[in-house]
């Protein structure tokens, strides 16, 4: 779909670009809601010392397109981007960026939060932390769950 932008990479990514790109030559956009992911430093009571992230070619994309899907069929959204990273990253880099385009604020609020939370809880994506402990595999979390659970009535 010609409205939708999805890459996972390795490489770091300039936020003001990305939205920039998103938004040009559509005068239609009057909303642009984004989240954006970092690694955090502490995690369930433990020192982050850094986190890998693996995917599985092509699943991941594919159940990326899935989300927006829904979300598309739910919102009058116009674009949307989301860029995943993997590999090896250190706390404070960015993860995920979510971004949705609107003619209005409030479909891309919902959209961006819809997709973001389902991205959590539904995209293959394997988190392993590095904490004084030991390396560790990260789960959803409770809340993340809840997240996700509360759109399958809205």
């Amino acid at each position: 779909m010609a409205n939708t932008f999805i890459r996972i990479q390795k490489a770091d990514f300039d936020l003001t670009t990305e939205i920039t790109n998103l938004r040009k030559a559509d005068l239609q956009v009057g909303a642009v809601v984004s989240f954006l992911g970092t690694v955090r430093d502490m995690n369930e009571g433990s020192q982050v010392k850094a986190m890998t992230l693996e995917h599985y070619p092509g699943m991941t994309e594919k159940a990326l397109q899935e989300i927006i899907d829904q979300a598309k069929s739910r919102w009058d959204i116009r674009k949307t981007l989301v860029i995943h990273r993997v590999g090896p990253l250190l706390p404070a880099d960015q993860i995920v960026l979510v971004a949705v385009t609107s003619a209005h604020r409030g479909e891309a609020f919902s959209a961006c939060e819809f997709i973001m939370d389902y991205l959590k809880t539904a995209a293959p994506f394997w988190k392993k932390e590095e904490t004084p402990e030991g390396g560790r595999w990260v789960d959803a979390r409770v809340t993340d769950e809840a997240a996700m659970d509360r759109w399958k009535n809205a």
